[in-house]
């Protein structure tokens, strides 16, 4: 199982977690929060660094 595996089902629980203990609309926050912040990091980039980024994840996947 690969590390980024591990990661997904561990913010699954997580996400599940806080959805049975907390009211649904903190967790509703907590989960937005947790996809939005590199969505809206990812839109401040430049372009330049954009082309950067997407580059760097296809010579991964060659790798």
């Amino acid at each position: 199982m690969s590390t980024r595996t591990k990661f997904v089902i561990g913010g699954v629980a997580v996400g599940l977690l806080t959805l049975w203990i907390l009211p649904w609309w903190f967790s509703a926050l907590i989960i937005l929060g947790v996809i939005g912040t590199p969505v809206v990091a990812y839109l401040m980039l430049d372009p330049s660094q954009r082309r950067r980024v997407r580059a760097q994840g296809r010579k991964r996947i060659g790798s």
